[in-house]
C-alpha cells in the first residue's frame, strides 16, 4: 500500500493477470470457445492473445527481439485478429501457453528494471522517434489487461455465472500444468 511507483505498476499489472487468470480458469473446450452475442471474442482467445501479449511486450517492445518461430507457426501476422480466431486448442495448452509466457516476461521486466528502472529507454518508439520508457511498457500492459479483463468478466459470467472482482482467498489455478500465481 506504500510502495514505490514500480512495485505499484507490477502490482496493478499481477492483479489484472491474476484476475484475468481466475476468469478464465477450469474451462473446457466448449466454456473456452463460448460467445456472446453477435461477438466471436472468447476465453480461448483471450488466452492466446494475452499469452501473445505478454511475448511480444517483453521482447520486440522492450528490447527489439522478434516473438520467434513459435508464433510465426501458429499464424501470427496473417491479421490482426488471428490469436482471438485461433483460440481453439486444447484447454490445457491454452492455459499453459499463457502461463508460460507470463512467467517469462514477469522474470524479464523484475530483471530489466532492476538494471535500470522506469526511466530506461526501451526499443519500442514515439511516433517521433523518441524510445519509449520502461514506464510506458509497464502501463500499456497494464491498460490491455484492464480492457481484456473486463471482456473475460463478461464472457466467464455467460459461460456459467461465474462474478466477482478478484479470485477468492487462497485460489490456485486449476487447469494446465503451468505454476501460476497471483
Amino acid at each position: 500500500m506504500a510502495g514505490t511507483e514500480a512495485e505499484h505498476l507490477l502490482g496493478a499489472l499481477d492483479r489484472q493477470r491474476w484476475t484475468f487468470r481466475f476468469k478464465a480458469d477450469g474451462l473446457d473446450a466448449d466454456g473456452l470457445a463460448a460467445t456472446v452475442g453477435a461477438s466471436t471474442l472468447t476465453i480461448g482467445g483471450l488466452l492466446k492473445h494475452l499469452a501473445l501479449v505478454e511475448d511480444v511486450y517483453v521482447t520486440e517492445k522492450l528490447d527489439g527481439g522478434g516473438y520467434g518461430e513459435r508464433w510465426d507457426l501458429q499464424g501470427a501476422g496473417e491479421s490482426e485478429d488471428w490469436p482471438f480466431r485461433t483460440g481453439e486448442a486444447a484447454p490445457d495448452d491454452l492455459y499453459d501457453l499463457y502461463d508460460r509466457n507470463v512467467e517469462r516476461a514477469r522474470a524479464k521486466l523484475a530483471d530489466v528494471l532492476a538494471a535500470g528502472g522506469l526511466d530506461q529507454p526501451t526499443a519500442s518508439h514515439h511516433p517521433d522517434g523518441r524510445p519509449a520508457s520502461l514506464r510506458r511498457i509497464v502501463c500499456d500492459l497494464v491498460e490491455e489487461y484492464g480492457r481484456h479483463t473486463g471482456h473475460a468478466d463478461l464472457l466467464r459470467e455467460a459461460v456459467d455465472g461465474r462474478v466477482g472482482e478478484d479470485p477468492p482467498p487462497g485460489w490456485r489455478a486449476s487447469r494446465g500444468k503451468g505454476t501460476f500465481r497471483g
